[in-house]
């Protein structure tokens, strides 16, 4: 087979010749000789520069090397749109009081607490890594994926293990409007999150859900050009983080319950005070536990509402309400899920609301509250047992640049007690995040 490069040079040098020969209808010898060793030497010259460009393009990429695989094989990332993504954030913070954990607040030791004083904290382990693979599509059929971890799996401060986040793929039907999605992900019900630089997002101060496995199956409707309804239902396992003590091999409460948890979620949008779409939203989920060599069963359960309200357009309000049972997988009732003493449930409800404000494109301002009020009656009449847990919080984002910006969050959390004195915490945490 004749090299492309060579066929290439030689087409060149023969336009060269033509022109030549059209520049002089007669040359004599001696001028054909010169313009020979000329065109010799251009076609060279163009051979060796050729070789050289598409060895550069070989080494950056732009020419796949398929010579050096196996027959029949093709490269790893043929066909798909790989995107690497991420940011690196670093958190500095201050607390007046005790907190759990530290690094991001949970609730707040009791006044009561012997040697309660103040905390510093600092910390790179919200930085996260995440890959976006799309591909290949059809008319037919969109094919995706996700993988995102960050630093928050355990192990010391300055060596922090990885922790998966989202791991899924979805297959998309345009036709139908339909999508299947498959992996660990967030919860379908509660879907927003409290707008703050605090690592849990609200997680145990009214904001409810989490991340697990789970087959959600999403349809969208459009009823009308400005309208869309979005109905999702998912099936997920139960996570308790309790073990069932009925033999030797013990294993989660929420496994042993023998069905996945239910999760659901109708939402619709629409035009109300700006082009941004108004979008309102119910969800629930249900699910069991199945603890102690007796099989006792408890149910968990959750009814929630979420409504994102865009009023200008540089102000936008964000809130959330929920009221379920035995909710501590899901970060509610503080943590608290099931009296063991009494064998009973434990009720919870709560929400938050937060105002976010973009007047600048550099600027971007937070203020919001969020509470959490377990039901009293169901709690242990333990020193641990908290009756409620609130945030107050506003901070303020400057962007030097798309990639670059420093946020500083003040924020006051208060917890309460059922047999000791309440606890309360001022924060002042700083940010530095490199978005890429």
């Amino acid at each position: 087979m004749m090299n492309p490069t060579r066929v290439l040079c030689v087409a060149t040098a023969s336009a060269l010749l033509c022109l030549s020969a059209s520049a002089d209808p007669k040359p004599d010898l001696q001028t054909l000789t010169k313009e020979n060793a000329e065109l010799r030497e251009r076609l060279e010259r163009l051979e060796g520069e050729l070789a050289k460009i598409k060895a550069m393009l070989s080494e950056r990429g732009a020419v796949p090397t398929t010579a050096a695989l196996p027959a029949g094989k093709k490269p790893v990332v043929s066909g798909l749109d790989i995107e690497f993504y991420g940011y690196v954030k670093l958190d500095a913070s201050h607390d007046s009081s005790p907190l759990s954990v530290g690094n991001y607040e949970k609730w707040v030791a009791s006044g009561s607490s012997p040697n309660v004083h103040d905390e510093f904290s600092m910390t790179a382990n919200q930085t996260r890594l995440g890959l976006r693979i799309k591909g290949p599509e059809s008319k037919t059929l969109q094919t995706a994926g996700l993988v995102e971890v960050d630093f928050y799996g355990g192990g010391a401060e300055n060596k922090p293990n990885p922790m998966m986040r989202h791991a899924y793929l979805t297959a998309f039907w345009p036709d139908l409007r339909l999508q299947v999605l498959a992996g660990q992900t967030s919860d379908t019900f509660s879907p927003l999150t409290m707008p703050t630089l605090n690592y849990t997002v609200g997680w145990w101060q009214g904001d409810i859900g989490y991340r697990r496995p789970q087959l959600r199956l999403t349809e969208t409707l459009k009823p009308s050009d400005k309208v869309e309804l979005k109905l999702e239902a998912a099936a997920a396992r139960t996570i308790t983080g309790r073990a069932f003590t009925g033999y030797a091999t013990s294993g989660d409460t929420g496994q042993e319950s023998g069905i996945p948890t239910f999760e659901g979620r109708a939402s619709v949008g629409f035009p109300l005070l700006t082009d941004k779409p108004t979008v309102v939203g119910v969800s629930g989920h249900f699910g069991q536990e199945r603890y102690t060599t007796n099989s006792r069963r408890f149910d968990s359960y959750s009814i929630n509402a979420d409504l994102t309200l865009p009023i200008t357009k540089w102000l936008a309000l964000q809130a959330e309400a929920f009221y379920g049972l035995d909710l501590d997988s899901y970060l509610g009732g503080i943590g608290q899920g099931l009296n063991t003493t009494a064998w009973r449930a434990i009720h919870s409800q709560g929400g938050w609301v937060a105002l976010t404000l973009t007047p600048l494109q550099e600027w971007q301002f937070n203020v919001g509250a969020g509470v959490d009020d377990p039901r009293d009656g169901d709690l242990a009449s333990a020193p641990t047992s908290m009756t409620y847990n609130s945030i107050i919080f506003g901070n303020a984002i400057y962007s030097f640049t798309a990639n670059l910006s420093i946020g500083l969050e003040l924020s006051y959390l208060q917890t309460g007690y059922k047999t000791m004195s309440n606890g309360t915490d001022f924060r002042e945490q700083l940010s530095l995040i490199y978005k890429f």
